[in-house]
């Protein structure tokens, strides 16, 4: 059956009203569920924290029968299913359905799961996160929240009471509440929203009838059959130019296009050779950009929340290296302690120096730039590590450019850097190998690189998106996983970038590049 273009476009604009107004209707209904669901969330909440307030001074007078009492009252109430008193441990001590006085809950049931998900136990959490929708036995949806009862003073200082000061929580007061009204006002609302968008539907399809016939199907039918020629031919046909009305343009236009589509098609040829090409170069230009944007905001976020982590450490950790320290030297202590003390001394030695890398990691510090050779830097790094146990196999190749020029760079920094690679690549071969050290200047003579090549292990893929991330290492029982982090930000501070590229079994390069004359309005970055 052959369509009229106007019963097509009734069609198709009909279908994509449906589909627009259908998936606006489903949006209205979702978001009037989500609302009502956060106001249910919101009035239990508010029933758990007058429950715990009006029960608090019952609870520190250790007068659970009162407290049971006013729970069994408030538990009568319209749409409450279910209130229940569970301790830490996960016992049910009062429950409004009696049969579950007694019993235990699972860490992993619902009740609980917002809270014990991982194997660190929440003590805060939102009201949503503590809420949770389930179906009764019965079929009927209810929603659960549960709410921590805190110990407060008034509890662990109260002579009847018996928990420690170091508890957070005393208990879980666990509250459902039926759904049945809000699925009633749900249902009464999807009507009317259904019933509307029909009525919308209609009035609108009618109208494009109307708009579809006068103005385009008609002057379609007159330029038709001048164009039925055009149609059964090819590029080479044109249309009778017959008249000066708008029809009459519309041929003369479409005229044009014809021979501007057959020098197009030329064209077309040429640039389908060479499109794919620049598409695959650009994109992973792009990609490149992104995943370094990403890497930089990632340690700059994380950054300012390890240094607040490490300064909160770095106190008590002095503290008991200090009086460990005393305890050592004191001449009172039994000799079979001696070694135990010596053991916590070493351990929060090793605590601190985790705790200096950490700042050194976070610390925000503006370069100190001054014009250095690479060449002399990467010697200096040379110097500080070739003689260490691990370098003893190791055959070090340098394959200097002599005529590198100096680069505006602070020149602690950029050695540390180095000497971060360079213990890397000694890690990576503990049997031995050859480390080769090379520097040039790129050729557009914008930057200056200086790359460091292994024969180790080299750097599975999987991980390879990885190696620049805090505390990521594949060292067993070795570093704590920030030289790659810290030589990323001092070097992205001057402006430059670290590539790597590997290979397992055969070895990793890395290229750390430097501009040569960074821009004169460019402020000096913060590491």
């Amino acid at each position: 059956m052959k369509l009229r273009l106007i019963s097509k476009m009734t069609l198709s604009t009909s279908i994509l009203l449906l589909l627009s107004m259908t998936l606006f209707a489903w949006i209205n209904v979702e978001t009037l569920r989500t609302l009502l669901i956060e106001e249910a969330v919101s009035l239990a909440d508010k029933l758990g924290e007058t429950i715990i307030k009006t029960t608090h001074y019952q609870m520190l007078e250790d007068d659970r029968k009162r407290v049971y009492e006013m729970i069994s009252e408030v538990g009568t109430q319209k749409d409450i299913e279910r209130i229940r008193l569970i301790t830490k441990e996960g016992l049910t001590i009062f429950s409004t359905d009696k049969k579950e006085i007694g019993t235990y809950l699972d860490k992993t049931a619902e009740a609980c799961n917002m809270c014990h998900r991982s194997d660190t136990t929440l003590v805060q959490a939102s009201s949503m996160n503590r809420s949770r929708i389930f179906r009764t036995r019965d079929g009927k949806e209810v929603l659960g929240l549960a709410k921590a009862i805190y110990n407060e003073e008034k509890c662990y200082t109260a002579p009847c009471h018996f928990h420690p000061k170091g508890a957070k929580i005393l208990g879980v007061l666990d509250i459902d509440l039926s759904l049945d009204n809000m699925q009633s006002q749900l249902a009464a609302n999807r009507y009317k929203i259904t019933l509307l968008t029909i009525c919308m539907l209609g009035l609108l399809s009618l109208s494009m009838v109307f708009l579809i016939h006068e103005q385009i199907n008609q002057p379609l039918k007159k330029l038709l059959t001048q164009t039925e020629k055009i149609a059964e031919g090819n590029l080479e046909s044109a249309v009778e130019i017959t008249s000066t009305d708008e029809i009459g343009e519309l041929g003369t236009s479409f005229n044009g296009m014809t021979e501007k589509l057959k020098k197009a098609r030329e064209e077309l040829k040429d640039w389908g050779k060479n499109l794919e090409a620049k598409v695959e170069e650009r994109t992973s230009e792009l990609n490149k950009l992104q995943s370094q944007m990403v890497r930089s905001e990632k340690l700059a976020s994380l950054g300012e929340l390890v240094a607040g982590i490490a300064h909160e450490i770095n106190n008590p950790l002095t503290g008991i290296l200090v009086f460990t320290s005393l305890m050592s030297n004191d001449a009172k202590l039994h000799p079979a302690l001696k070694s135990d003390l010596d053991t916590i001394i070493r351990e929060t030695e090793r605590c601190a120096d985790i705790v200096r890398g950490l700042l050194e990691f976070s610390r925000e510090s503006i370069p100190q730039k001054n014009r250095s050779s690479l060449n002399s830097i990467m010697d200096a790094a040379l110097a500080l590590v070739r003689h260490q146990s691990m370098f003893q196999n190791i055959d070090i190749v340098k394959n200097y450019h002599q005529a590198i020029p100096d680069v505006m760079i602070d020149h602690n920094q950029v050695e540390q850097v180095f000497v971060n690679m360079l213990l890397n690549a000694g890690h990576a071969m503990p049997e031995g190998g050859e480390l080769t050290i090379g520097s040039g200047v790129t050729g557009d003579g914008g930057n200056a690189y200086v790359t460091i090549a292994d024969t180790g292990y080299g750097i599975p893929e999987e991980i390879m998106s990885r190696i620049f991330d805090p505390f990521f290492t594949t060292k067993v029982n070795k570093g704590t996983g920030l030289g790659l982090s810290i030589s990323y930000g001092i070097i992205n501070n001057h402006g430059g970038t670290i590539e790597v590229q590997s290979t397992v079994g055969v070895g990793t390069t890395f290229t750390i590049m430097l501009p040569i004359s960074p821009p004169e309005d460019s402020p000096p970055a913060a590491a």
